[in-house]
């Protein structure tokens, strides 16, 4: 039954993901469709925003290829992927299918909507945070606690069902413990629908009603006026023990719901506010680790850094849907320029001091670096859309020659970085293994592209030449004399 009930409401999540694909498209049969690898792909594309590495075909070579990509990519993103092999996915096999689908679902789905309650919910105030210790005498422990302190350390299971708890709790005696037996009435339901639209429903009434017609009417109402797809039926939850994390992935959509609902100005502007705080006490954490960490290691300075990161990328999201407004410079307040003008900032001192920790590697990890850096930013590169044929056979000529050069460094540079001794004299190490490691992925990714890279710059250079071909041939319809002149001229082009 949990099974069967999972693999409905998955199915349902990822058809109501896919719709937003180009073109859009529809699964019938998870544990087939998952199989060419090309489902996988396309949904983590939608999800993630990215375009990511396949092969066209379906031929079991390809398919593979596609799952490898697809878990490569999960993996880049710091996911776990315990017992989920390439194998075993091709195989359609039901438990493992389900469970790497629960692992997408939780990171991009739950886990992202439910971080940007951490705020509200686990994080000391912003006017705490931006109070630092300046003296010399701060000792690592009072760092270390003060980190921890900052850290959102909430599980995204927990921030939902709070989320989950607070909506019904303007709505009486509706107890929400749990992701199972306490949506079983479908009240609690109907009361999230209620405190996010006021006015569909009579929370009252329903109370007298059986299991399933709330269940019934909470996800019809949902579906025709929240537009919320419809990933259970009621027999899934009025049932002894309903599945958590169909009810959780059903429940995070009323969350998103809740996300996208317009805001009034006063709130909009509070939380422009609380983003300039937050960014205000960033920018003081940052110049006060570029002070302390001054004299420290590189490998120190860079756990410092990973520390630093992890934090801001962390409380980053609750201020998302205002540092990421669509609006236009002119519709923006004096506070919303100013929050624009310090976030620029800020990213822009992150930057800096990545750049300035890479040129800091030690050797041979800075050359290795550079090389890096070099063919990512020619990979990134959009063709150059040059106008004159003879001008672009010849970018197009030299291009394809530094980039040559660059590859024909790959394999040294790969078993430099792979047989590095990561230790100094003292057994210590030089630095972070996720640098490494990170390291390791590029040129992974850079492997990806390198065919089609070459491609793209070979086809820039074909197209350079064939209009200049025809640019000469649109003006044979003249005599040119004698054959000699032809000739010479025949030579000449």
């Amino acid at each position: 039954q949990r099974e069967f009930t999972q693999k409905k409401t998955f199915t349902s999540w990822i058809n109501s993901i896919l719709a937003k694909h180009t073109p859009p498209y529809v699964i019938s049969d998870l544990y087939t469709d998952i199989q060419q690898g090309h489902l996988l792909l396309d949904l983590l594309e939608v999800l993630s925003g990215q375009h990511l590495p396949r092969e066209k075909g379906f031929n079991t070579f390809q398919c593979r290829s596609n799952i490898e990509n697809a878990l490569t990519f999960l993996k880049s993103r710091s996911l776990k992927l315990i017992n989920i092999h390439v194998a075993d996915i091709i195989e359609g096999k039901p438990s493992i299918v389900l469970g790497l689908i629960w692992t997408i679902i939780f990171h991009f789905h739950i886990e992202e909507l439910a971080r940007t309650l951490a705020c509200t919910y686990n994080q000391p105030s912003l006017d705490c945070s931006s109070a630092v210790d300046s003296s010399p005498k701060a000792s690592r422990s009072a760092k270390k606690s003060a980190k921890i302190k900052e850290r959102w350390k909430m599980s995204a299971t927990k921030a939902l069902l709070l989320w989950a708890k607070e909506q019904c709790s303007l709505h009486g005696s509706i107890n929400v413990t749990d992701f199972k037996s306490s949506w079983r009435s479908g009240l609690a339901f109907l009361a999230i629908i209620q405190t996010l639209r006021p006015g569909l429903v009579d929370v009252e009434k329903a109370k007298a009603r059986s299991n399933k017609e709330n269940l019934k009417e909470a996800f019809r109402i949902a579906e025709l006026e929240l537009n919320i797809p419809r990933l259970l039926e009621p027999e899934d939850v009025d049932i002894m023990n309903p599945d958590e994390k169909s009810i959780m992935t059903y429940v995070a959509q009323f969350l998103q719901y809740s996300k996208n609902l317009p805001e009034s100005e006063e709130d909009m502007q509070e939380k422009v506010r609380e983003a300039l705080g937050w960014l205000a006490a960033q920018e003081k954490k940052l110049a006060k680790l570029l002070i302390d960490a001054g004299n420290e290691t590189y490998y120190q300075k860079c756990k410092e850094m990973m520390s630093f990161m992890e934090t801001f990328n962390q409380e980053k999201n609750a201020f998302l849907p205002v540092l990421s407004s669509k609006q236009s410079e002119a519709e923006l307040s004096e506070d919303q320029k100013q929050m624009r003008e310090e976030w620029d900032k800020v990213i822009s001192q992150i930057n800096e001091w990545k750049a300035k920790l890479d040129q800091m590697l030690p050797s041979p990890l800075d050359r290795i670096e550079s090389w890096l850096q070099e063919v990512e930013r020619l990979q990134a590169e959009g063709l150059p859309d040059l106008q004159e044929p003879f001008k672009a056979m010849l970018v197009f000529r030299e291009i394809i020659v530094i980039f040559k050069g660059l590859m024909d460094c790959f394999d040294s540079h790969l078993d430099t970085l792979q047989s590095f001794k990561n230790e100094d004299e003292n057994n210590m190490p030089l630095v972070l293994p996720e640098k490494l490691e990170e390291m390791k992925r590029r040129f992974s990714n850079i492997r990806f592209m390198n065919c089609s890279t070459f491609l793209e710059y070979h086809y820039g250079l074909c197209s350079a030449i064939a209009k200049e071909v025809m640019l000469k041939l649109n003006i044979w319809d003249v005599k040119y004399g004698s054959k000699e002149s032809v000739e010479s001229l025949l030579t000449n082009w």
